[in-house]
């Protein structure tokens, strides 16, 4: 094969098939029908639109309920007859501190994908399958509309849910052998990936030409795919947007605060805790268990030290796939948390605070960052902090997978700090910029902020040319398109006012001062 809170979805409210059913080997007779597609486990009947057709809602798991709780996923159910598919399934249990919709909408049996195609044809398309994000408690397959990508990129698109929070996540070692608690939720998207494998041709997707791509806690998950040894052979390129890699935690601290999660959820005993939570009501379980911050926003994450991830994706760079990637971040990730505290909680970002909300995200590296972070140099006590969060957490560690993955890599950065955000966005004191998420509706249609205006459009078509190529040959240039080469410590700027190579990017966000702090 050729190659806290996270709050994108919050921020939302945040494929071609054949003319005969290639994947279903034994069934010789043609389908007229471009609404239908005959899988493995039976007929869909989805949708045929402008440009593209949709099949949505398609079950890739058992419901992981009773039993299936806290436990890898299990093949689906075949059904007879044909099978809806023209709308997309539940949303997986979310944080309901975090959650538009109120849990709308939402629960256990969720194990759904969407396929997105372009008009039937001839031959095969390579596959783009998309992890959402969500801070691993949030999000759904739902918010992304894929038609753009698959129309205009001729390629298949499929958006997957998996697992969330404690759910997708909790290791309390009651559940299961030792090592081999937690990353249901990864689970989830490695059955994702074989359901792809094993059906995809039918839609006329190429199951030999899957990239693997996510945003923020789907671009780590796809860190993730790149060292997990289940994972090897499912896909053949990779690409990671806004991909905070280093959220991860150790089994040990996962297992001492699942056990506290437990407790505190009425299942203290060690000897039945598993059969206990395996049987509360599922509402007892929507608050996730947490394991890790950025900034002082919470998360919860995959686990480590486990079969699953044997070890942390940072950790183990040489020993990740070797596979054509495509990484890049924003320009001012960390200013939607900054947004999103000072709208939720108050929080005013003053000078005087400025101190210990140093001292509380980098400890004793406090003093040194506020040096190199003064927020006259930046604008304020909210730019400068979220300055000093995006470069040591999403900045500098792209650069430093850029510089060590053993594939070829492909690297940007989202430069358009005009990028249309939410209302609520445009209301604050200080500009978010081309913040965490705003990128996303340059692929897809999201919805939720004003339009793009005809220059942030052109970006977007361009964005969307890039990536498609990428997903068809491994490479995201192509005619008519500013060449971008594969990394030599230059990074493709993404921007309305044209998109160019850039060398300064690890002056920009003084990366050589990062790694110069106690191994950061």
């Amino acid at each position: 094969m050729r190659r806290a809170r996270q709050v994108s979805a919050v921020l939302f409210g945040l494929v071609i098939g054949l003319a005969g059913c290639r994947a279903a080997e034994d069934r010789p007779e043609a389908v007229t029908d471009p609404a239908v597609v005959h899988t493995k486990s039976g007929t869909l009947r989805g949708v045929v639109a402008d440009g593209h057709r949709l099949f949505a809602g398609i079950p890739y798991a058992a419901p992981p309920v009773g039993a299936l709780r806290f436990a890898s996923p299990e093949p689906a159910a075949n059904w007879a007859g044909e099978r809806d598919a023209t709308r997309p399934g539940p949303r997986c249990v979310q944080d309901p501190d975090a959650d538009l919709e109120h849990g709308d909408n939402s629960g256990e049996d969720c194990l759904t994908l969407n396929v997105w195609t372009p008009p039937t044809g001839e031959g095969r398309r390579p596959v783009m399958v998309w992890i959402h994000g969500g801070g691993f408690v949030n999000g759904s397959s739902d918010v992304y509309d894929a038609s753009r990508l698959a129309s205009r990129g001729d390629i298949v698109v499929v958006t997957v849910n998996y697992r969330l929070g404690t759910l997708g996540f909790l290791a309390h070692p009651a559940l299961g052998a030792p090592g081999e608690v937690g990353n249901y939720g990864i689970a989830d998207q490695q059955a994702a990936l074989r359901w792809v494998r094993d059906n995809i041709a039918a839609f006329g997707g190429d199951p030999e030409h899957v990239t693997l791509a996510g945003e923020s806690a789907g671009g780590t998950s796809v860190c993730d795919h790149l060292v997990a040894p289940g994972s090897a052979g499912l896909f053949d390129a990779a690409i990671l947007m806004s991909a905070p890699c280093q959220v991860q935690t150790d089994l040990a601290t996962a297992e001492r605060r699942s056990i506290a999660y437990a407790t505190d959820a009425g299942c203290p005993d060690p000897a039945t805790a598993g059969d206990c939570l395996r049987g509360l009501p599922v509402d007892r379980l929507r608050n996730p268990v947490w394991y890790f911050n950025i900034g002082s926003d919470q998360m919860t994450t995959p686990v480590t030290g486990t079969a699953m991830l044997p070890r942390a994706p940072l950790s183990t760079l040489d020993d990740a796939a070797d596979v054509p990637v495509l990484l890049g971040t924003t320009r001012d990730e960390f200013t939607l948390f900054v947004a999103l505290r000072y709208l939720r909680q108050g929080q005013r970002f003053t000078p005087e605070e400025y101190p210990e909300l140093l001292r509380q995200t980098f400890g004793a590296d406090a003093a040194a960052v506020a040096v190199h972070y003064p927020p006259d140099r930046y604008g304020g006590v909210p730019q400068a902090y979220s300055a000093a969060v995006t470069d040591s957490a999403f900045s500098c560690v792209a650069e430093r997978m850029a510089d060590e993955l053993p594939g070829r890599v492909y690297a940007y950065e989202f430069n358009d700090r005009s990028a249309p955000a939410p209302e609520v966005m445009r209301t604050l004191p200080f500009p978010v910029g081309a913040s965490h998420s705003l990128e996303l509706r340059y692929l897809f249609d999201v919805g939720g902020a004003p339009p793009l205006n005809p220059a942030q459009q052109a970006l977007a078509d361009q964005m969307i040319a890039y990536w498609s190529a990428f997903v068809r040959t491994g490479d995201p240039s192509g005619e008519g398109q500013p060449q971008w080469p594969a990394f030599d410590g230059q990074w493709m700027s993404l921007r309305p006012d044209g998109s160019r190579l850039a060398s300064d990017f690890g002056e920009v966000h003084q990366c050589p001062f990062w790694a110069g702090l106690k191994g950061r």
